[in-house]
């Protein structure tokens, strides 16, 4: 029992600075979702040209930042940049890293979303004299984006989750904070028993709200 208050007080003294790393992992975490939704819109869109070198080079990009671990991306910008005179902050760095792989993700849920589509109605509308980019616009896209709830949800999912790798490039986001607490007292179970609950908690609400977005845009059968 003893222990739990010694924590707790420990936890007291040291929220302001926890509240405020959480509050970068929520600004992060928001950040990388929002930029790497709108950079897999265009990903996407390149994926479907008519141009095969286009394909090519799109298909390469998804391809490489998939299978390309996040950590290392983060360690090669971070540490291995500077020695090309190179140095961006570790916001910077987690921004742009996080930015260009959720992209590829995102691009490739859209991409399995569209190979399900009936592809008649965009025929039919090329047929009525839609430009690419509007059959795009107002066909393809809203579609997909419809059928893609799930997986994007489960995205920023682990955008959130993973953003707590971004404390070994010095960025001092809530799991750094926890990481300070458990050093100050060397209560480490509680400390990552408290980062789990936060964590459990934040997603909890990331599901609600994905829940209520599919309730309003979902298309009863007709």
């Amino acid at each position: 029992m003893g222990g739990w208050l010694s924590f707790q007080r420990d936890l007291y003294d040291q929220l302001p600075l926890i509240l405020a790393g959480l509050r970068k992992t929520l600004e992060l975490a928001a950040f990388i979702s929002v930029t790497g939704f709108c950079l897999s819109i265009l990903v996407f869109y390149l994926t479907l040209s008519k141009y095969r070198l286009v394909r090519s080079i799109v298909n390469g990009y998804i391809s490489f930042f998939i299978g390309m671990p996040l950590i290392v991306l983060l360690f090669l910008m971070y540490y291995g940049l500077p020695q090309w005179g190179i140095r961006l902050s570790p916001f910077v760095v987690a921004a742009i890293g996080f930015t260009f792989n959720v992209a590829a993700y995102n691009a490739a849920y859209l991409k399995t979303a569209f190979n399900g589509l009936d592809l008649s109605q965009m025929e039919a509308a090329s047929a009525q004299g839609f430009s690419p980019f509007r059959i795009f616009q107002f066909i393809t896209l809203p579609q997909v984006l419809r059928l893609s709830v799930p997986a994007l949800t489960n995205q920023v999912i682990g955008n959130l989750k993973d953003s707590s790798v971004s404390f070994l490039i010095q960025y001092t986001e809530f799991f750094a904070r926890v990481q300070e607490l458990a050093a100050t007292n060397f209560q480490f179970f509680k400390a990552y028993l408290f980062a789990a609950l936060v964590y459990l908690a934040l997603v909890s609400i990331i599901v609600l709200l994905a829940r209520m977005l599919e309730r309003r845009i979902h298309i009863p059968n007709t």
